[in-house]
């Protein structure tokens, strides 16, 4: 039951193209009774080889800014060891708070991203040009780490709010965003993975259920994405998390 919940969640999210880790929290918990520690193992786990094909694809098409996001990358690494740490210690029931909010918080970004763009451009004004020099080492590294922190605590990629700093505060290119967001969320994830295998909270047999399963289903939703009307792809794109966040907090 469990590889086949992912395999059908799987293929929502290809369909979708949205990272849907906080889905997969809420599913795990919610659904099959997982430990919240160990269902936050499983999603910042399966992450890496979810965002790695990715990843990989926007380097061949030169939409990746490799400096950026290797700098961002060693930051978010810390920054999701240390949250793996401070997750491992947190009791379950504020753990699962924490992480319902952090998904709805998400679910905002990205309603406000597809919906109020012109109020996010007034608000937030993005950068025209690469940030370069000493100031891309310092608020790469120290951005890097909060968002790795908010990924290693709460299993969350954190992509809606490393996507807005790419543009907002690095100045990386709209089309470039998605790409380096993705290199970025490697060596988070796998950092943050190997934190909370380290802490024996990361249970492989789970582990592998979901990963083939949202593997399998993700690219067989991924072919159905052409198919479907802009305007139900954008709101699929915000219900996904938004109900997760949700039900999660309802639930807990």
């Amino acid at each position: 039951m469990l590889f086949l919940s992912m395999l059908a969640l799987g293929a929502f999210i290809g369909f979708v193209g949205a990272g849907g880790a906080g889905v997969v929290i809420t599913l795990l918990t919610v659904g099959f009774g997982v430990p919240i520690h160990t269902a936050l193992a499983v999603a910042l786990a399966s992450m890496v080889f979810t965002t790695l094909s990715g990843a990989i694809s926007h380097f061949r098409q030169h939409e990746v800014i490799v400096k950026t996001g290797a700098i961002l990358g060693a930051g978010g690494a810390i920054g999701s060891i240390l949250g793996a740490n401070v997750s491992n210690i947190m009791p379950a029931r504020i753990l699962s708070l924490m992480t319902a909010i952090m998904i709805l918080s998400s679910a905002v970004i990205l309603y406000v991203k597809i919906y109020h763009s012109a109020w996010l451009s007034a608000h937030f004004p993005v950068r025209h040009t690469l940030l370069t020099g000493q100031k891309l080492w310092v608020y790469g590294i120290l951005i890097g780490i909060a968002n790795g922190f908010l990924a290693g605590a709460f299993g969350i990629g954190a992509a809606a709010y490393i996507q807005l700093a790419l543009m907002v505060v690095f100045g990386v290119p709209l089309l470039e965003t998605i790409g380096t967001c993705m290199m970025v969320i490697l060596p988070i994830s796998a950092a943050g993975g190997l934190g909370y295998l380290a802490n024996g909270r990361l249970d492989m047999a789970i582990f592998f259920q979901t990963l083939l399963g949202l593997m399998i289903g993700a690219w067989f939703g991924a072919k159905a994405t052409h198919l479907a009307p802009r305007p139900v792809l954008k709101a699929a794109i915000v219900a996904l998390p938004t109900i997760g966040g949700i039900i999660m907090l309802a639930m807990r």
